[in-house]
């Protein structure tokens, strides 16, 4: 769709012209709980979430809400307090979530496969003393209950968000279990915590508004270790009205197939808090599985499917009949580079499925409270993020300045508006680096990605300006990986890189110089590989481990990962 070059104000604003999308937004100065309560008073009877066929309406959500906020200030949780929330997208962990929020609390989101270091980082880093988490990591975080001074562990059971029968048969099926302590006072079943909600009588609905903090989600910032990133219930919220205002499909009654995880910035914005702002219906998978994609299809017919590539390379070899796809009335993906091949597929595959739709790319991050630019329904090529969304300016500026490139041109993309994260947890130092006041006199967040404004007025994505490697949609950090491996006694040095999967995009390989003395086996890479497992997510471990005599480096004495990624592309 070709654009004329001129154009007053953002070139991009004759999108929002020829789409109706409004320049501007007022939004709420209150809380994201308030916004769904608002939901509930609007559309009562409508679904609110779907989980494994059980259905509740928002009228019952905001009951079970409250019941939940009671049962949080009944064990002593208390207005700006951090409730860690370690939870697949179940019923228990969403509601969580707003509970935390009508309490006046933060949500600390953290993903359940974290390892356990990782998990008191987090804990630590968030001052949480108290921990909502799913009993298959369990164990991981009893163990910290005297690093962590944990003061209360809540412990969901995956049948508890099941209705009366299902929940029966589950248990019936499920015999195994898993044990928990029956002399500590500390650990608490989710039955039982809401249960005793009704020994708390008090006020649990505290006024917050748009401007206090609601959730804390992890990033690797400008230097891959992991940072907390403070978001705003302005944050959240402007989110939420943003994507419905970029996406006309939104209305009351529609449902979200929520697969992007709760503990994933585009998982709780576009995923949960979105729809559930509109009056529309979570479908909650907490555990997703390509083989079970038809089944998912073919018993909640969506209106929308939100996803990462890898989700959409399932769905195109998945077997559906011709008009299982009928209900689909918008495709976004997001969390990585969509290709043309990929595209294509996708929309043909929704074509001879019964879809009308097309699928659109998003672009965002955690320091952006999700996605921040999305393409137009019927435009695309190589590289396209799209159209900024209200409010949310794009600057393209050339890398380590402020100053602002011509079209065409390069830089790092740089955002400004109600977006932009409130900074980086108690790390002043970190938050400098990414959000700077410019000589505009208005405050930029720095992505560290390179793209440049196309002529037609859209925003399009190049390469990233620091170091990841995204697979199934998640963010790993290489410089974070080495510096653990570097940490064994005989690593002299390491860099990771990403290579080529079929499925997952990219997944890590490690490169390992040892030091003098050291021979290179079985024997030292099991015990780098049982290092990383202790410090590093499942998902971010290297498939495979490369020990060299030397490794390749630039004129300027780094390591020349580009020629290491080149020789892998070059074997494939």
């Amino acid at each position: 769709m070709k654009k004329s070059k001129e154009y007053k104000g953002h070139p991009w604003y004759q999108f929002y012209d020829e789409e109706g999308i409004p320049k501007s937004i007022d939004y709420p100065d209150c809380s994201m709980v308030d916004m769904v309560i608002q939901s509930a008073e609007k559309w009562p009877d409508n679904t609110a979430y779907v989980y494994y066929g059980h259905k509740v309406t928002y009228k019952n959500f905001v009951k079970k809400i409250e019941k939940t906020a009671r049962a949080l200030k009944n064990y002593g949780v208390k207005e700006g307090d951090r409730v860690t929330i370690c939870m697949p997208n179940t019923p228990e962990g969403i509601t969580m979530v707003y509970a935390v929020n009508m309490v006046g609390a933060v949500c600390n989101m953290v993903h359940p496969l974290s390892s356990e270091k990782e998990l008191e980082y987090y804990i630590k880093v968030a001052d949480s003393k108290y921990v909502l988490v799913i009993d298959a990591v369990f164990d991981k975080i009893y163990r910290l209950r005297d690093t962590a001074q944990l003061e209360r562990i809540i412990v969901v059971r995956p049948s508890d968000g099941l209705g009366f029968l299902k929940k029966k048969l589950y248990n019936t099926l499920h015999i195994k279990r898993v044990r928990l302590p029956s002399n500590d006072s500390r650990v608490v079943l989710w039955e039982d915590f809401i249960a005793n909600s009704y020994f708390y009588q008090g006020n649990y609905h505290e006024e917050r508004g748009g401007e206090d903090p609601a959730v804390i989600m992890y990033s690797g910032g400008t230097t891959g270790a992991p940072k907390a990133v403070l978001l705003s219930n302005l944050n959240i919220n402007a989110e939420s009205i943003c994507d419905a205002t970029m996406i006309r499909q939104v209305t009351p009654g529609a449902t979200v197939l929520s697969i992007l995880p709760l503990f994933h910035c585009f998982g709780l914005g576009v995923c949960i808090h979105t729809p559930l702002c509109k009056g529309m219906g979570c479908i909650l998978i907490p555990a997703f599985s390509h083989r079970q994609f038809a089944d998912i299809i073919k018993k909640n017919s969506p209106s929308f499917i939100v996803g990462v590539p890898t989700l959409f390379e399932a769905l195109v070899n998945t077997k559906l009949k011709s008009d299982d796809l009928e209900s689909v009335k918008a495709v976004i993906c997001g969390g990585d580079a969509l290709n043309q091949t990929l595209r294509d597929k996708v929309n043909a595959f929704l074509k001879n499925h019964g879809s009308d739709a097309k699928i659109r790319v998003g672009y965002g991050l955690t320091e952006g409270s999700g996605a921040v630019c999305l393409s137009p329904e019927d435009t695309f090529s190589d590289g396209i993020i799209g159209v900024p969304f209200p409010d949310t300016d794009f600057k393209i500026v050339k890398n380590n300045t402020h100053k602002e490139l011509p079209a065409g041109e390069e830089g790092e993309i740089c955002i400004s508006g109600p977006l932009v994260m409130m900074g980086y947890l108690d790390n002043d130092a970190e938050t400098a680096q990414v959000i700077r006041v410019h000589d505009d006199g208005r405050v930029w967040l720095h992505t560290g990605d390179i793209g440049y404004l196309g002529e037609d007025g859209l925003i399009y994505f190049a390469q990233r300006l620091k170091r990841i490697i995204v697979s199934s949609g998640y963010n790993i950090y290489p410089t974070h990986i080495e510096s653990i491996i570097n940490s064994h006694e005989a690593v002299l040095t390491s860099t990771v890189i990403g290579i080529d999967h079929h499925y997952k995009g990219q997944v890590p390989k490690a490169f390992i110089v040892l030091k003098p003395g050291y021979r290179a086996g079985k024997k030292i890479e099991r015990e780098i590989r049982e290092l990383l497992e202790r410090n590093i997510p499942i998902y971010a471990l290297p498939v495979a481990y490369e020990f060299r005599d030397k490794l390749p480096h630039t004129k300027i004495g780094k390591v020349a990962f580009r020629d290491l990624e080149k020789e892998e592309k070059d074997k494939s």
